[in-house]
């Protein structure tokens, strides 16, 4: 068995490379920069580069492959270029693709990223290739995009008052993903993945401050001061706005709900948010 995965330099993608490798199996790591991808990846995993809008280098990357890992970064061509793979795939004879998704992901979902999530989906459900769609809650490490405002202020601002989010560790994902990918169960499955509890980002300042044994603090940000601020650290406008979309649907309780999956898929609990704060404390500060 072959196995390739896309998106392989990336939060979810290396992870899941190297979880494949670790366990005997043959990876191919399609990717855009093949320095970056041999410093992160090792020597171990074999490297295809391209890029999903090229054809020729994805079919390419597919030749030989039997089970594909399809992650893909949030941009507005997201599912065009999903769609791509998809179609791809099935023209190689891959035998099965494991989707990396979002809760909320649908068509005509009111937030973009998970009306893209939503297209490819659909488009992956009516073809004749066999999928897992993962569905995961807001990832842990999402956090540690305020990791500069932690250490440097001791405080951790969001647009999140009142949320409680079943934050999921990333290295959580990429473990059922790999099950999923080795497996023959599983079939036109899909499941969401979430961490063991709802918490709010009171709770997540507290761990932090735990594992960091300083005082960080939650500071609540309007909507609009988030917005500005996204903009001010040099995001684009339709991704700042996403971000603050997507953090009002936090607030209304859209990812509040926990599942098993993890624990069923993978044999173990999911990690808790105090246990992230722990391993990521020198990003933190510490």
């Amino acid at each position: 068995m072959t196995v390739l995965v896309t998106g392989a330099t990336g939060n979810i993608g290396s992870k899941v490379a190297r979880e494949l490798y670790e366990k005997g199996v043959s990876v191919r790591g399609f990717v855009r920069d093949d320095a970056k991808a041999r410093e992160m990846l090792g020597d171990g995993i074999e490297l295809a580069v391209g890029d999903f809008s090229d054809a020729e280098s994805l079919r390419k990357a597919l030749h030989g492959i039997d089970r594909v890992l399809l992650s893909c970064s949030n941009q507005p061509q997201q599912a065009e270029l999903e769609i791509g793979v998809i179609d791809a795939a099935a023209a190689a004879g891959v035998r099965r693709i494991v989707k990396l998704s979002s809760i909320g992901a649908r068509v005509g979902a009111p937030l973009s990223f998970w009306d893209w999530h939503g297209r490819s989906e659909q488009h992956l459900r009516r073809s004749v290739i066999p999928a897992v769609i993962l569905q995961s809650n807001f990832y842990m490490s999402n956090v540690l995009a305020a990791a500069n405002q932690v250490r440097e202020l001791g405080k951790l601002l969001a647009p999140a008052e009142g949320a409680k989010i079943a934050m999921v560790d990333p290295r959580d994902v990429a473990a059922v993903a790999a099950v999923l990918l080795t497996s023959d169960d599983h079939e036109r499955q899909t499941y969401e993945l979430s961490g063991p509890e709802a918490i709010t980002y009171e709770q997540v300042a507290d761990d932090i401050s735990a594992a960091t044994a300083r005082r960080v603090e939650f500071v609540a940000v309007p909507d609009e001061g988030a917005h500005r601020g996204l903009l001010e650290a040099g995001m684009p406008n339709w991704y700042a706005d996403e971000l603050v979309a997507l953090f009002k649907l936090l607030r209304q309780g859209d990812a509040d709900h926990t599942t098993d999956t993890v624990r069923a898929v993978t044999g173990r609990e999911p990690r808790s948010f105090a246990q992230f704060a722990r391993d990521h404390a020198s990003v933190f500060g510490t």
